[in-house]
């Protein structure tokens, strides 16, 4: 893992003299001077700054103008230090969007005075969080290492939500599974002044009252090719790195070069793409292998070394029904650019089959499945594409149907309903999908979210539809979440006290003064899928880590989802809409001849894996939920539990994402209470987060997060 950490304090005087070079450090509780463990300091008092973990060189950068007055930069970012200069000139008077603007997935910190500025991006896969401490404010961009700064106890009410609505902000709020630990919205940036702390918005949000100006479908689709060139060019123009010392230790009789790399646990040099026959990653793929620049070449190792870009197929041996997929991965390997890998796995790799996972910063429900993974990305390359989010920053959410109709646009929902009602064989499909576009498009924000609460609340979960294998089809499932909030796949199995908790987080927030997005129930919903997306894929990063590689995920990037937010609604609406507008996006690259069912959807086969995973493993789960953590902090009876993972692997159609939520997070919580040290050092040693454990939940579960806070 690799974050960020520093902090604001209300200290003034000798100390805000140190720089770069100089020590920082704060004072604790106890009077010991705390440092992050494993970090380098990029400025010092009396607002330090860290970078910890293991960066690589040139994803680092400071530049400075006057010794009050510099900006960092973490992560992969195409602009130039003297742009950098130039942005740092402008946010001194208070701009902020043009520090979210350069091409790349990043961090930007800067510092101006006292005054401390740090933007978060706008999918969520780069969050920002903050805590009290020490009156002042710590951040950081990963929240176990505030967690542990402020020995923070584990907030219930959050893993509630995280279970019953976790598609729901206004459940989640600007919470994290620890309590007193902030998280900063998507589109958000935190100032800092001498500890005093400010959340500002950096994005213009649509309104609901005005109707968007139309925009020109091809002008759009043509930002969105050059965003996504210009996020893959960006990372080509980066240094290649070889992973480790690059210097293979030795012949291993059996073995050749390979597997012995494979062995250790090493990507190949250079670059390389998943290739898994969807449209998504065959598009990342082929525009990284048809830019100039040899992706594959490493500098000073010769002109000849791998100068194809290394595209990986996962193939499951286990689960049938892949056949087609692989025989369009094949046809796209074709291209002479490209090194084609298909990395084969049976029933050691299904999903649950493997649950010791590291310890993360957050639960995701992608823990199930982090070998499975691991498997796939330890056939990869040292920066390792991805076709992550391209499902959320391209396809329509159904709930656009009604922000087609806010518009009056109705001759736009004539082909999205004609295709439901194929799939679905229904002739009542047009009358139901209509009926329930019209109502949310007269429902108010207000009156969604109570809803919701009040759903929560009575336990009324026979809307809950198909999702992740459950009961009913694609249409029930369109259905389901044609509302402003629906509850989560895993709300059914909670308890009656866990979902009351998060009803009066619902309530609480209609209670608030600004209620509302402010926008159109589709574009919020969106939105909220883009955000629970990308914190889905930072766990899957973290928990399925192969050392010394680089996992690249362009379709989260701040510009490439502005341009995909410039797509029209009639255009994104549209039966095929994701790959339609990525064929275009290759054509007007350069890239044709794509192969028959270029875009054919390949879910089901997920399904298909968890379901067989769910039947290989149902002795070990039900083991798992023989004492469960959950039951103890009082979110769910172990009892439910063990019947939900017997039927779902009898076949029953429940919601097989609900119970992945449950494993993940009992899985999670097992490695956090396991794990010994801290990110911090000091003297006397510190504690770390959850220092007293979960202690039986019983009672309100509002008041578990109230044990022993100390800050």
């Amino acid at each position: 893992m690799r974050w960020l950490v520093g902090w604001s304090s209300t200290a003034v005087g000798a100390a805000g003299s140190a720089g770069a070079g100089g020590s920082a450090g704060a004072t604790g509780y106890d009077g010991e001077t705390v440092q992050p463990v494993g970090s380098q300091l990029l400025w010092g008092d009396p607002d330090p700054l860290w970078a910890v973990g293991d960066w690589r060189p040139d994803e680092v950068r400071v530049v400075t103008a006057d010794p009050q007055t510099r900006i960092a930069v973490l992560g992969i970012c195409g602009a130039t230090d003297e742009q950098l200069r130039v942005g740092l000139f402008a946010a001194r008077g208070g701009a902020l969007r043009h520090l979210t603007a350069w091409p790349g997935s990043y961090t930007a910190v800067v510092q101006v005075g006292r005054r401390i500025t740090v933007c978060g991006d706008l999918a969520g896969a780069r969050p920002v969080f903050h805590t009290a401490w020490a009156g002042g404010t710590a951040y950081a961009t990963a929240a176990l290492p505030l967690a542990d700064l402020v020995e923070a106890n584990l907030d219930f009410g959050h893993l509630a939500a995280l279970l019953a609505a976790p598609d729901v902000p206004a459940a989640l709020d600007d919470s994290t599974p620890y309590d007193g630990v902030k998280r900063i919205p998507p589109g958000h940036a935190l100032i800092l002044r001498a500890g005093a702390r400010e959340i500002a918005g950096y994005e213009p949000v649509a309104s609901l009252a005005v109707a968007a100006p139309a925009a020109d479908p091809d002008r759009a689709v043509d930002g969105v090719r050059d965003a996504l060139v210009e996020a893959v060019r960006t990372r080509l123009a980066a240094p290649r790195h070889v992973p480790g010392d690059g210097i293979d230790p030795g012949p291993v009789p059996g073995m050749g070069p390979a597997e012995r790399r494979a062995a250790r646990g090493m990507p190949v040099p250079g670059i390389g793409a998943d290739l898994s026959g969807g449209p998504a990653s065959g598009t990342l793929a082929l525009l990284a292998a048809g830019l100039p620049g040899m992706p594959g070449t490493l500098l000073g190792h010769g002109t000849g070394a791998g100068e194809r870009l290394l595209a990986v197929t996962f193939n499951d041996l286990a689960v049938g029904g892949r056949e087609s997929e692989l025989e369009r991965a094949g046809v796209l390997a074709a291209n002479p650019r490209l090194h084609h890998v298909v990395v084969t796995g049976g029933e050691e790799v299904l999903p649950y089959a493997a649950l010791d996972v590291p310890l993360t910063d957050e639960p995701g429900s992608c823990l199930v499945s982090a070998a499975r993974h691991r498997a796939r990305l330890a056939a990869g390359s040292a920066d390792h594409f991805t076709g992550y989010g391209a499902r959320q920053v391209l396809d329509a959410h159904p709930a656009r149907l009604a922000d087609l109709l806010m518009d009056r646009k109705r001759r736009h929902l004539v082909r999205p309903v004609a295709a439901m009602a194929k799939a679905d064989g229904s002739v009542l499909v047009p009358a139901r999908v209509y009926a329930a576009a019209r109502r949310l498009s007269r429902t108010s924000y207000r009156a969604g979210v109570e809803g919701l609460a009040e759903r929560l609340l009575r336990r009324r979960f026979d809307e809950l539809g198909g999702s992740g294998g459950g009961a009913g089809g694609a249409m029930e499932a369109s259905l389901a979440v044609l509302a402003w909030a629906g509850p989560g796949p895993a709300a059914r199995w909670l308890t009656g006290e866990a979902l009351a908790e998060v009803s009066v987080r619902l309530q609480a927030s209609t209670q608030r003064s600004g209620i509302g997005p402010g926008q159109r129930p589709g574009d919020f919903r969106a939105r909220a899928a883009l955000a629970r997306q990308a914190a889905e894929v930072r766990v899957l990063e973290q928990a399925a880590e192969i050392r010394f590689q680089r996992l690249h995920a362009p379709f989260l990037d701040n510009q490439v989802v502005r341009a995909c937010r410039a797509l029209p609604e009639a255009l994104r609406v549209r039966p095929g809409a994701r790959a339609a507008i990525l064929r275009t996006v290759l054509e007007g690259a350069g890239v044709s001849g794509l192969p028959s069912g270029w875009g054919a959807p390949t879910q089901a086969l997920a399904v298909s894996a968890a379901r067989a995973g769910l039947r290989g493993a149902a002795d070990s789960l039900l083991a798992l939920f023989d004492t469960p953590l959950l039951a103890e902090a009082g979110l769910v009876e172990a009892r439910v539990v063990r019947e939900a993972v017997r039927g779902a692997a009898a076949g029953e159609p429940l919601p097989l994402d609900g119970l992945a939520g449950l494993v993940s997070l009992e899985l999670w919580l097992r490695r956090l209470l396991a794990r010994r040290g801290t990110c911090w050092t000091g003297t006397p040693a510190r504690q770390r987060a959850v220092p007293a454990g979960i202690a039986p939940q019983r009672g309100a579960l509002g008041g578990a997060g109230a044990v022993v806070r100390r800050g």
